[in-house]
């Protein structure tokens, strides 16, 4: 009995040197070497800081930005967390209303527009990054106003939603998307 123990010991000791220890320093230092913008989180630098990741939603309120979908916990990564609130919620129902009459009232889109769902409904994580195409297209028309662009810096506009529009992953899964924060980057961009 004491043999087998000493044995498991010796067993349990090995399995957790191995995957705790030698194969997250092994993966690691491929994704460093391979990966390094993408291992260390995607992070943006301007002027030698850190102003967010293209992997986390951030709040934008002006009415100069591209909207991010709504955020349950206010973009806080710590806890990353969705509502819970369930299909039959008076509070959801009364919270997507509000964000569907807000949307249409500051965007000045018709009342039977439909609104992309994810500028409704908060985020499970309550840190995506993306919107869709069309609720991209649909913020073109406050944002131009708020800017006072021109009919070309609205064509460049539209342009970069275009070329920011990502496939879905593989070509298969999800729908296409835009990153909120990249496109609000490159807005700032148009003189």
């Amino acid at each position: 009995m004491y043999k087998q123990l000493i044995i498991s010991v010796k067993v349990f000791v090995l399995i957790v040197v191995i995957t705790g220890i030698f194969y997250p320093l092994i993966i690691t230092g491929v994704a460093q070497i391979f990966f390094p913008y993408k291992a260390n989180g995607s992070l943006v630098i301007q002027n030698d800081k850190v102003i967010g990741s293209e992997l986390m939603g951030q709040q934008f309120n002006s009415m100069a930005y591209f909207w991010s979908r709504p955020s349950a916990n206010s973009y806080n990564t710590l806890p990353s967390a969705g509502s819970n609130l369930g299909p039959t919620s008076a509070k959801l129902m009364q919270q997507m209303n509000e964000r569907k009459q807000n949307f249409i009232r500051l965007n000045s889109v018709s009342a039977s527009t439909e609104i992309p769902s994810e500028m409704i409904f908060a985020s499970a994580s309550g840190l995506d990054p993306h919107i869709s195409r069309a609720a991209a297209i649909l913020q073109v028309d406050r944002i131009v106003k708020y800017r006072r662009f021109s009919d070309e810096q609205r064509k460049r506009v539209t342009d970069l939603i275009t070329k920011l529009t990502e496939a879905p992953q593989f070509h298969l899964f999800g729908e296409e998307r835009i990153n909120v924060f990249l496109l609000n980057l490159s807005l700032d961009k148009i003189k």
